[in-house]
């Protein structure tokens, strides 16, 4: 039995959804695999069951999900059966300093908690090399990398919606992020960066920013400020909200570009996603943006937003190149495919297993 474990089960987040494509991966190879949280989703209900549940603790081997602190962790290290961390990273708590004192200590908690663990569990593995390099660096004995699971196929499956996109279609330059509203991403980057696009590029554009704008009320009020401050003309940045996969789908297909000037990233699912759907990439290569762009897209350093307008421009209106970018994306989209999970796992079983 192979149990995985989630501080909470929300559908549309990253984690919980590469877990319940991991676990029907499992039972595809003949293994009986659940996935037990504290707390659930009402609609995920039927198939995440709770963490209270006795079956929870008889895994031969268990995996915890690891990206905030949670009474799991200390759970983990009293089981009889394998024991395997799976880190997804914890954002520095210095991000949220200035928005969010309950949140920056839940970040530093996550920290301290971490280092309890070397020496207490069997394996440990990152979802990126970058995250697996710190658990090298805590102690970790024995370390390796799972890559996340993205189902892309939800976005470039999803059936059109013309509403939405002949709205989206209405002339400016869309530029696209997704993500939580919070300060690691460095979204008030991307509203520096429309002012020198507009100077030097292109005055009819639209920044949309699709994600959570409640995960630091404070920071998007921040922004809100900013982009009042630079007195940008009405329409020009547009906050979604978290959206349906469905409307999600139709954002990426009528973006020009991709941005991330985010400075703290575990891995980056959206950076796959764009890859899936045809998306170009601009990206500041901080953390792990290098390497889950594995070369593909557009990666830049230092954080010069001069340049990084005038290279979002060439993304835009210079076919060749565009063109050259996406098919480098698609090479690259082919490394995050579900076989390459599957042989991880293969070979995490078979670890524990010797």
């Amino acid at each position: 039995m192979i149990n995985q474990w989630l501080p909470a089960a929300h559908r549309g987040d990253a984690v919980g959804d590469s877990a319940r494509g991991v676990r029907d991966l499992l039972r595809r190879k003949g293994h009986e695999a659940d996935i037990f949280a504290l707390s659930i989703d009402a609609d995920l209900g039927d198939e995440i069951r709770p963490f209270t549940d006795p079956a929870a603790s008889r895994g031969d081997i268990t995996v915890l999900h690891f990206a905030v602190p949670s009474p799991l962790t200390e759970a983990l290290t009293t089981l009889r059966g394998r024991r395997v961390l799976q880190y997804h990273n914890v954002t520095p708590a210095h991000f949220f300093a200035r928005y969010d004192a309950g949140i920056f200590g839940i970040a530093a908690r996550g920290r301290t908690e971490l280092q309890t663990l070397p020496g207490r569990i069997d394996l440990a593995l990152g979802d990126s090399e970058y995250n697996r390099r710190e658990l090298a660096a805590l102690g970790f004995s024995r370390t390796g990398v799972m890559p996340i699971l993205v189902d892309t196929e939800r976005l470039t499956n999803a059936p059109p919606l013309p509403a939405l996109e002949s709205t989206l279609d209405d002339g400016p330059t869309n530029i696209l992020f997704v993500g939580r509203i919070a300060p690691n991403k460095k979204l008030e980057d991307h509203i520096r960066l429309a002012e020198h696009y507009k100077r030097y590029v292109d005055s009819d554009y639209r920044f949309i920013f699709v994600g959570r704008t409640n995960a630091v009320p404070r920071y998007h009020s921040t922004l809100l400020a900013l982009i009042a401050e630079y007195d940008m003309p009405p329409g020009r940045f547009l906050f979604t909200g978290q959206v349906p996969d469905v409307e999600l789908a139709a954002y990426y297909r009528t973006a020009s570009a991709y941005v991330s000037l985010s400075e703290h990233e575990g891995f980056c699912v959206p950076l796959v996603e764009a890859m899936a759907t045809g998306v170009p990439i601009l990206a500041f290569g901080a953390a792990a943006v290098p390497e889950t762009l594995g070369g593909a897209g557009i990666c830049f350093t230092p954080k010069d937003l001069e340049r990084a307008a005038e290279l979002l421009g060439l993304l835009v209106y210079d076919d060749e190149l565009r063109s050259s970018v996406i098919a480098g994306q698609r090479q690259r989209l082919a490394d995050f495919s579900t076989a390459r999970t599957a042989r991880a796992l293969d070979r995490m079983i078979e670890s524990l297993s010797a």
